[in-house]
């Protein structure tokens, strides 16, 4: 295959960078219900862009509640389905696993992205992980990506040296458009 056919990415997390994660004593959670779900002001905007940039869009998200029994996969997949029809994601990849399974999809190892790069002909080198919490940046450093820290400042470890930091999504967008 050559460069003209490979493609570029951004892969996003989904709690805390396109829907709002619910936040306890400081640390960011997953919805659990419908009603929690709240896609982030400025979200639909900052894909549209994104997406207008040539970027494929994809969600790369762990939900270790799923191994937990806390939430059903099913619920996490409908709740995908409906995130990814609401800002026309190319598609979404989900992790149901907890740490003790020692999967190889469970950020902050990079399998969502390199099975989403096989999948989709992505140059992962020209691709952009952007997440809230230090497991996205370092998943986005070992598949050999740009990196964006979207700081919430949650009470926990921040990444270290992400590419960019910013407040949000759409707060991201020019300096993604710089790196293009």
């Amino acid at each position: 295959m050559n460069d003209a056919q490979h493609k570029r990415a951004i892969f996003l997390d989904r709690d805390g960078v396109l829907i709002r994660a619910i936040v306890r004593n400081g640390k960011p959670y997953s919805v659990r219900s419908p009603e929690e779900v709240e896609i982030l002001d400025g979200v639909v905007e900052a894909c549209a862009k994104l997406f207008e940039l040539g970027y494929l869009l994809i969600m790369v998200s762990n939900q270790p509640d799923i191994a937990r029994g806390k939430i059903s996969r099913t619920f996490v997949d409908q709740t995908n389905r409906r995130i990814a029809d609401s800002l026309r994601l190319t598609d979404f990849r989900v992790c149901g696993h907890d740490d003790v399974d020692k999967c190889l999809c469970r950020k902050p190892l990079p399998g969502l992205i390199t099975q989403s790069a096989t999948d989709y002909h992505i140059d992962l080198a020209s691709s952009i992980v952007i997440g809230d919490r230090w497991r996205d940046v370092e998943a986005g450093r070992r598949a050999g990506c740009k990196t964006v820290f979207i700081d919430h400042a949650y009470d926990e470890a921040v990444p270290n040296a992400p590419d960019h930091i910013a407040a949000s999504l759409l707060a991201s967008v020019d300096w993604i458009r710089s790196q293009t």
